[in-house]
């Protein structure tokens, strides 16, 4: 039975996304701890990360670096912080937040709801600095 987020990747759900490449995409969290929260998702469904071709994690921790970039300068945030939990959606993704202090990292900061245009709205933000370092990936 496919996750939530291969309906997502597939379009079947809607999804804001900033990265597409053959090997993973990137999309807004709905739930997100901070404006800009994205998740990093291999099209490939692999439950646990561990279980993952060491390829594709090593390029899923490459495109996280690279959004991870990108929202550090969209946000001006201190730093970007990384989560990989695993126990919401059977399918590996990595959480990419930007962050100005270690509490803002918890899961119990994430909003239950948040406006389609507040998500545009950081998606964009994240697509012009990708855009800017010359990432083709962006949609």
């Amino acid at each position: 039975m496919p996750t939530v987020f291969t309906h997502i990747i597939d379009g079947r759900i809607p999804g804001t996304f900033v990265w597409r490449d053959e090997r993973c995409v990137a999309f807004m969290s709905i739930n997100p701890m901070a404006p800009g929260h994205t998740l990093v998702v291999p099209i490939a469904e692999v439950d646990h990360w561990v279980d993952g071709d060491p390829d594709l994690i090593a390029h899923l921790f490459e495109v996280t670096r690279i959004i991870g970039v990108a929202q550090k300068v969209a946000f001006g945030c201190e730093r970007v912080g990384v989560i990989l939990a695993g126990y919401e959606v059977p399918h590996t993704h990595v959480h990419v937040i930007p962050t100005n202090d270690m509490r803002e990292l918890s899961f119990a900061n994430a909003a239950s709801s948040v406006d389609r245009a507040d998500l545009e709205s950081a998606a964009e933000a994240i697509r012009v600095e990708l855009r800017r370092s010359g990432h083709e990936q962006v949609v």
